[in-house]
């Protein structure tokens, strides 16, 4: 019994993750909206525990079926949704296929949620014949092995199929003997798929992508790089890289008095920067990549083999943790084309590269030139607006206006800044704003692609649509709305817990990089510190309230005040003391507060009920960050938290706990 609410809860953490990660790699844009799949798993997570026990059995007949349904879907029938706006860029070269958009997002939507209600209802049957907190304990442990297991598969770069094949054994484990037969069939089909996916030439799996390495047709290159389905790369052999005009070349033309021979390539990809800082006489290039996979199919295809030269040391990491890292000075920093055409996992905003093209970036940038030393940035930035925030950073943290040179119809374009005047020769012009400059991107504020501060219009569709479905589901389940309004104070935890755990995302992936590693690390986090709250709960009869709200807000006041600069400028060992403290202090406190609050539910299903709406609202609540930042958001998780203890004053608890309430939130707490 104990095993199988293990199992179940790790499959639904599992089959969740790998939803996330392979629609995002088969659908483009998904991998720019991934909190879209990852509400529609919660939807469909709080459905299956919302159906009552001995209901809702065909759910876990037919469990695999839409599993099914949506790999085939996906593969068989090719989408690329290409998003264009005046607000926002992404970076794409693709053209649109299969299905129109409002028809295929709103099918992937509703089939991620089936499928997750289904895996949902198996983990809520299971749950119910355990005493709730030992319930609770076990889900936890199969939602943290769920997680680990998935981080591990990462690691290894293991492709869908053995995703495919670990989701359909556990799923067989779970529906039992009755429906085996049933159950294989589907299942076998997406094994299948996905295994036809997997042995297709040139496709291999990294941490963050799909990638699609391909023979070029074209003279000037010898290989093409795809990831999740969009052109991102591309090997060029030597003569190709130094030709007149090329944008590799461009910073060694525009530094003639730079001796080079100390040179950072952040973005070092396949190898071409790395080729040419060694062509142009470096002594020592540190080549800093974040994603492995790719500087392996460098070093295995490049044709000049930079990475087999012993003067290049290669660093898998991010490259602003690098720089912050880092107490080397460099005669060129080169930031070569870092577009990393997806989001960090758990935050609906922030792009993996969002951290490198802030004002303090450039800053750590300038402190890490030596005396005539330089720093250059390209790529195809496709509006003028992009690439006047950009000059207009560089000239205020150097002091001076930066080279450009135009490429590519002029939206693409490289900007070379020496550490002085002297340090730099333009050979086209100096950067000058083509019209009204927007504000530099921040740390606090790290949105490069967005114009201004504000939502733009297609998030605010997609979110108020995904909270219309929200709450006509959660009604056909039979919850009646108005009997939620009696927990409130559930639907406020619940948004607010949303935005807290968003908000330590963000940290460390500024703290320490914005790795797979990193963010594994913390949803483990996030998962450990709701135990811990748990086993307290558990060896305490009755909890203070009120001494668990104030240390809440002292908490929640700290990391407000503790400035983002102060941590960063420590020492890693205090950096990640300072993040570890700042960022669960808060999740225990709230998590001891939640379960205590639900252990006095008199009615459980209309708590959950109150609390998965709050939970949803809280995930719309995140894109606020796009207009006041992220440190803003403590502000606003303050708020609901006080709304909340107000609001609980006017409850009437429950005499007992109910045996589903406390399992019940805890799926709907963590965001992994």
């Amino acid at each position: 019994m104990r095993a199988r609410l293990l199992l179940a809860s790790a499959t639904m953490l599992f089959v969740e993750l790998a939803l996330i990660r392979w629609t995002g790699a088969n659908i483009v844009h998904l991998s720019y909206f991934s909190n879209f799949i990852l509400l529609g798993s919660f939807l469909g997570i709080g459905l299956g525990f919302l159906i009552p026990a001995g209901r809702g059995q065909w759910l876990t007949r037919w469990a695999p079926i839409p599993l099914a349904v949506l790999v085939v879907l996906v593969r068989e029938f090719p989408v690329q949704v290409r998003q264009s706006s005046g607000e926002v860029i992404y970076f794409t070269a693709v053209k649109t296929t299969g299905l129109p958009q409002w028809v295929t997002l709103p099918v992937l939507f509703g089939l991620t949620a089936l499928i997750m209600m289904a895996i949902g209802k198996m983990t809520a049957d299971q749950f119910r014949r355990l005493p709730s907190l030992e319930a609770y304990r076990f889900d936890l442990l199969g939602s943290f092995t769920g997680s680990v297991s998935f981080a591990l598969l990462s690691w290894l770069r293991a492709p869908s199929v053995v995703w495919g094949v670990i989701a359909a054994v556990a799923l067989l484990v779970l529906g039992g003997r009755r429906n085996t037969i049933r159950y294989t069939i589907p299942l076998g089909v997406m094994v299948a798929v996905l295994a036809l996916e997997s042995v297709a030439s040139g496709i291999s799996w990294s941490p963050y992508y799909k990638i699609e390495t391909k023979r070029s047709t074209s003279t000037a290159r010898d290989y093409n790089i795809s990831a999740n389905g969009v052109p991102h790369q591309s090997i060029a052999p030597l003569k190709a890289l130094t030709k007149p005009g090329s944008p590799y070349d461009q910073p060694y033309r525009e530094t003639p008095r730079n001796s080079h021979r100390n040179v950072l390539v952040i973005g070092a990809g396949n190898g071409n920067d790395v080729a040419l800082a060694l062509a142009h006489g470096a002594k020592r290039v540190d080549a800093v990549e974040i994603d492995p996979r790719l500087q392996e199919i460098g070093a295995s295809l490049h044709p000049a083999r930079p990475y087999d030269n012993p003067r290049v040391h290669v660093h898998i990491n991010d490259g602003r943790a690098f720089l912050e890292q880092t107490k080397t000075r460099y005669d060129l920093i080169v930031l070569a084309l870092p577009d990393s055409l997806t989001l960090v996992s758990g935050a609906s905003n922030l792009r993996l590269e969002s951290y490198l093209f802030t004002r303090q970036a450039f800053e750590a940038a300038h402190e890490h030139l030596a005396p005539g030393g330089a720093f250059a940035m390209y790529n195809y930035y496709r509006q003028n607006w992009l690439i006047d925030r950009f000059g207009s950073t560089l000239t205020s943290v150097f002091g001076h206006a930066p080279c450009i040179t135009h490429y590519g119809n002029k939206r693409a374009a490289i900007m070379v800044a020496g550490a002085t005047t002297r340090d730099q020769s333009c050979s086209s012009s100096t950067w000058q704003p083509s019209g009204k400059v927007p504000s530099a991107a921040t740390d606090d504020h790290p949105f490069p692609y967005l114009l201004h501060r504000t939502i733009p219009s297609l998030y605010i569709g997609v979110l108020g649509a995904i909270l219309l479905v929200t709450l006509v589901s959660v009604r056909m389940t039979g919850v009646r709305i108005r009997r939620t309004a009696a927990y409130a104070d559930m639907f406020l935890l619940g948004a607010a817990f949303m935005l807290l755990e968003t908000k330590n995302v963000i940290g460390f992936a500024l703290y320490f990089g914005t790795t797979w590693l990193v963010n594994a690390m913390v949803f483990a986090g996030v998962l450990v510190a709701v135990l811990c709250a748990v086993e307290v709960r558990r060896r305490m009869r009755r909890l203070n309230q009120l001494a668990l709200q104030l240390l809440l807000f002292a908490t929640l006041a700290i990391a407000w005040l503790i400035p983002t600069d102060l941590v960063l400028g420590l020492p890693f060992a205090g950096r990640l003391a300072a993040a570890i403290a700042l960022a669960f202090a808060p999740i225990f406190c709230a998590n001891l507060i939640f379960s205590d609050r639900l252990a006095a539910a008199s009615d459980p299903t209309a708590a959950f009920g109150a609390n998965l709406l709050g939970a949803l609202t809280g995930g719309a609540l995140e894109y606020l960050a796009l207009v006041t930042g992220y440190q803003a958001l403590l502000l606003v998780v303050a708020v609901l938290y006080a709304g909340a203890s107000i609001t609980m004053r006017f409850t009437r608890p429950g005499s007992q706990d109910t045996p589903a309430q406390e399992p019940l939130t805890v799926q709907a707490a963590p965001r992994t």
